[in-house]
């Protein structure tokens, strides 16, 4: 991979840094000007279309490993990156080199220009409908066997939901992006229902009953087939096990390894796929999903992404295992938003030995004072910017033999493992 940084690369950031001051826009009407202006490169190669509240990523990461086990090549799709923006666009699990990226985004930008005006940037692509095209591009010139795409937010109009895949997949729903996506759960599914297309099999997780009342309701329109996971694992027992850690990624790889039934039985590109599950999910990684990482003062650091309610859910299980191997960990933590902030620090503080707050560098996320003010009454806190908790392959604030978790959002996470070992981050995250 080309990791060398092109003389301009630095100027193509700079204009993709505003689109991304810009915010997001939810329409598909752009999209669909530019990926047709670039000749529809998405038609090109099958597809697995991914939404859901948590664990799309995890999900996209498992079904990856499982159709790159059978011989695949593999095209990979995600957001938001850890810390370079070309890991958002994977082959084979290798992320874009940044020559080659840069060439993407000039050829899309250069037909943007073609079709909209840079005078009026209201109407202009979004940085997120950029990168959705150059991934789309990408994937059609590299052959891929089958491109992985994971929605960015909701489903409905996200930019990614110009595809026509072979199969759409809804791994959970959780009140989430309220103020976009609706205040109820069954709102909530209703717009991740939008990825449903006609005839097109549907793979739903284990969801609430109103989840999948909207999803049922979205499918039976749109005459596509509905696999429920429930319907098949009953219970944690029978789900099967993955090289990712915590009982939520046992959900996550019971919903994988159904979809992959699904496109096995449909034969075609996929004929055979069953037979490689367990290969996949033995192989699968995916980084800040409670990824264990050992520090040279013979500490052990837990990175992990919980950002949100029903995150909060699984992060207390993993947590309360920890404490059941009679381990109070130190957590460090930064949050992008209240409601967020709430439901995980009431989760941390029921099993945090020492509680550090972090404040992310990003325009939403919560000060030290407002996560002081969220923290439940009586627990102690303490204030870090990250380059003081994190450097040199350690934690600072731990000792011989402590576990520490960092948790929150997966901006943190990026600027964890930026000042753990000192590799630079990017400031290319999206605003949402």
């Amino acid at each position: 991979m080309d990791i060398s940084t092109p003389p301009d690369f630095g100027e193509l950031q700079r204009f993709l840094f505003d689109l991304r001051n810009a915010g997001s826009k939810f329409s598909l009407e752009r999209i669909r000007k530019i990926s047709q202006a670039l000749g529809s490169p998405e038609k090109n190669y099958p597809k697995i279309h991914i939404a859901g509240t948590n664990g799309k990523g995890s999900t996209c990461a498992m079904l990856e490993s499982i159709c790159r086990a059978s011989g695949m090549k593999t095209g990979m799709y995600t957001s938001p990156h850890l810390l370079y923006l070309g890991e958002r666009i994977q082959i084979d699990r290798v992320p874009v080199g940044k020559t080659r990226l840069m060439e993407l985004l000039d050829r899309v930008l250069k037909v943007c220009d073609c079709l909209f005006s840079r005078a009026d940037m209201a109407e202009y692509p979004s940085f997120f409908e950029v990168m959705t095209a150059a991934a789309f591009l990408h994937f059609a010139e590299e052959k891929v066997d089958v491109g992985i795409i994971e929605v960015g937010l909701g489903g409905r109009l996200d930019s990614t939901n110009i595809i026509t895949p072979n199969i759409s997949v809804i791994t959970t729903i959780g009140l989430d992006h309220t103020q976009y996506l609706g205040n109820t759960v069954a709102e909530i599914a209703a717009e991740k229902a939008g990825i449903i297309k006609k005839s097109v099999p549907v793979v739903a997780g284990f969801l609430q009953a109103e989840a999948f009342a909207a999803i049922e309701s979205a499918a039976r329109r749109a005459d596509a087939r509905l696999y429920s996971a429930g319907d098949f694992f009953k219970d944690e027992s029978e789900m099967p096990k993955c090289a990712l850690e915590g009982a939520y990624q046992r959900r996550n790889a019971a919903v994988a390894s159904l979809c992959a039934r699904v496109l096995a039985s449909g034969g075609g590109p996929f004929k055979g796929l069953e037979s490689f599950i367990s290969t996949g999910l033995e192989r699968v990684s995916w980084a800040a999903r409670w990824q264990k990482i050992p520090l040279k003062n013979n500490a052990t650091l837990i990175l992990d992404a919980s950002h949100n309610p029903e995150g909060a859910e699984a992060l207390r299980e993993n947590l309360q295992a920890l404490k059941e191997s009679g381990i109070a960990p130190i957590v460090t933590v930064g949050v992008l938003g209240r409601e967020r902030a709430k439901a995980l620090l009431s989760v941390i503080a029921e099993y945090a030995k020492k509680i550090v707050f972090l404040v992310p560098d990003q325009p939403r996320a919560l000060s030290f004072e407002e996560l002081e003010a969220l923290t439940p009454k009586g627990v102690s806190t303490m204030r870090a910017k990250v380059q003081e908790v994190y450097s040199n392959g350690k934690c600072l604030l731990a000792e011989d033999g402590d576990v520490v978790v960092s948790t929150g959002s997966i901006y943190l996470a990026g600027e964890v493992l930026s000042s753990l070992y000192s590799e630079p981050k990017d400031s290319m995250s999206d605003l949402i």
